[in-house]
């Protein structure tokens, strides 16, 4: 039995609009809601994780509204979810502003590399992947023209949107350690760490979380280890799987944090795979204990090669 995961929507989206929450809620959904589904024998397969669907705000509208503009579908506005957890970072919809389109973009990359780097099943709704809009209307039941229609002639930004999406995948379905069959085992509420050592969670210092980090309200920058060589089931043929290993960088503050990498006994050195800011070369290499200013708004991906036994 698997259902849709509205935490883990309202989390995320919250997340990335800089909402004041717990980075424990933020670290639950991310590690696949065991809190949710764990106490009742299931996996992480049963969290189907959304950040948007049929019904509601596209990706695209999701950061352009903070409200619905639901006019074309005659019910005087009245119809239609009121509460959309959005943003428009400025202006209500379409904008010339440069530093808006591009913060704008820069959200939708972090929603979908969220979306695509949690344990647990990804739903993306149809368009979310070249930057779909609605024009704000987030009831389009009853609109079968151009309003809920896909148009495949893109411009620049919504290609380079769609090759960002595939790369994602791409990393997705090649890497086992971004797709567990089980929960971590720590609670859920400190981001499943335990003595297992496969996942472990540090601030923007590169130390391990304290009980008070994870308590913390208004903290909105976090890293995360995923340990390629501590996957606990077997393949199909009962071998040992053993997957690159990543450190995932979040940055949801406005402004740019200084991020300094954990120690060696981590990784010593570390590749970019994904900058959803671009500042980042893809190849691009980084050292242990390295500092460096993450831009506001955006996720770093980086990865290393198994541990050599």
């Amino acid at each position: 039995w698997t259902e849709w995961n509205g935490k883990y929507r309202d989390t995320v989206r919250d997340f990335w609009r800089g909402e004041q929450a717990t980075l424990g809620e933020f670290a639950s959904r991310l590690t696949g809601s065991s809190d949710l589904y764990a106490h009742t024998g299931r996996r992480p397969i049963a969290s189907i994780n959304f950040i948007t669907a049929h019904d509601g705000f596209t990706l695209n509208d999701l950061v352009s509204y903070n409200e619905k503009h639901n006019e074309a579908n005659g019910e005087g506005g009245a119809d239609g979810e009121s509460h959309n957890r959005s943003w428009n970072h400025g202006v209500e919809g379409p904008t010339d502003d440069p530093a808006i389109n591009e913060v704008r973009w820069r959200q939708q990359r972090n929603f979908l590399a969220t979306l695509l780097l949690s344990q647990g099943v990804p739903m993306i709704a149809h368009g979310d992947e070249l930057g779909r809009t609605q024009s704000g209307n987030n009831n389009g039941y009853c609109q079968d023209n151009p309003t809920t229609w896909v148009d495949w002639d893109l411009d620049a930004d919504q290609a380079a949107h769609l090759e960002l999406t595939r790369a994602l995948v791409r990393l997705r379905r090649d890497h086992p350690v971004l797709r567990r069959r089980r929960f971590f085992a720590g609670a859920a509420g400190h981001g499943g760490e335990s003595e297992l050592r496969d996942i472990a969670w540090f601030g923007t210092s590169g130390e391990h979380m304290t009980d008070d980090d994870w308590r913390l309200g208004y903290a909105q920058a976090v890293q995360v280890f995923l340990n390629g060589s501590a996957i606990s089931d077997p393949d199909t043929r009962g071998e040992p799987v053993v997957d690159d290993s990543f450190l995932l960088l979040y940055n949801a503050a406005a402004e740019g944090v200084d991020f300094t990498l954990p120690g060696a006994e981590f990784g010593e050195a570390w590749t970019c795979v994904l900058d959803t800011d671009h500042t980042l070369d893809r190849g691009a290499e980084l050292l242990a204990g390295a500092t460096l200013t993450v831009t506001g708004r955006s996720t770093l991906v980086l990865t290393r090669p198994p541990l050599e036994s």
